[in-house]
């Protein structure tokens, strides 16, 4: 994962923005020194800040340079190939539904595009294959994808056939019984320069909390699911 080199490089942007921003705003000080010789209140104020933008112009300069660079990095190591090319990104949401509830909502995977931004359609070819359409790094792409187990209240794994490479989990987790946690992982291959720089900055994982966040609302506006595919589907 890229998450603390993603997060130094933001950081380090961040910083240099600021820098500049304050550089670009700062008023320049009046000096309240007088001195009996004959140099002006102007001269002096020359002598002791000759130019007081430097500092933080060079200082912004040099985290921006240092996020860039960092960021290239990172992008770098996506561009390999195999399993080092690989992302992950995890994360989870507690929704105010039962876990049947949560679960059942989930396997209605043609209903995925009312929480998922990026999806444009899904479609159930059988019972544990699905064709998907998405954008997906700015483009508009389709693929195949297969439900590799499928334990009810439990979790459904997937993994594409063909296309846009994805693999992942998604779990069910009891907190009471009117509350679950739904907890998401999955691992992607970003292929383009835009999926790779989207990923460098962390674009995968706000779409992912987003998307999460929408199917919390879905579940818990209707209060009950919309469907449900109660069968067990063995790991393979």
């Amino acid at each position: 994962m890229q998450t603390r080199g993603n997060t130094i490089s933001i950081a380090a942007l961040t910083a240099g923005g600021l820098l500049l921003a304050q550089t670009l705003t700062r008023p320049r000080r009046t000096s309240k020194i007088f001195n009996r010789s004959t140099r002006t209140p102007d001269t002096l104020q020359r002598e002791l800040d000759p130019n007081p933008s430097v500092g933080l112009g060079l200082a912004a300069a040099a985290a921006v340079a240092a996020g860039g660079l960092l960021l290239s990095q990172n992008l770098r190591r996506g561009s390999g190939s195999g399993s080092d090319a690989e992302s992950t990104v995890v994360d989870w949401i507690e929704v105010d539904v039962p876990i049947s509830t949560a679960y059942n909502q989930w396997t209605q995977f043609e209903e995925f595009p009312k929480f998922m931004a990026s999806v444009e359609w899904v479609k159930q070819i059988d019972d544990t294959h699905l064709r998907w359409r998405a954008v997906v790094g700015g483009k508009m792409k389709e693929w195949e994808a297969e439900i590799t187990e499928q334990i009810p209240d439990q979790r459904i794994a997937w993994r594409s056939t063909g296309g846009v490479q994805n693999s992942g989990v998604v779990t069910f987790h009891k907190i009471s019984d009117s509350r679950t946690r739904v907890l998401l992982q999955m691992d992607y291959l970003p292929e383009s320069f835009a999926e790779k720089l989207g990923d460098a900055v962390g674009g995968v994982k706000l779409t992912t909390k987003g998307n999460l966040n929408k199917f919390k609302h879905l579940v818990e506006g209707r209060g009950s699911e919309t469907g449900a595919w109660r069968e067990t589907i063995s790991r393979h």
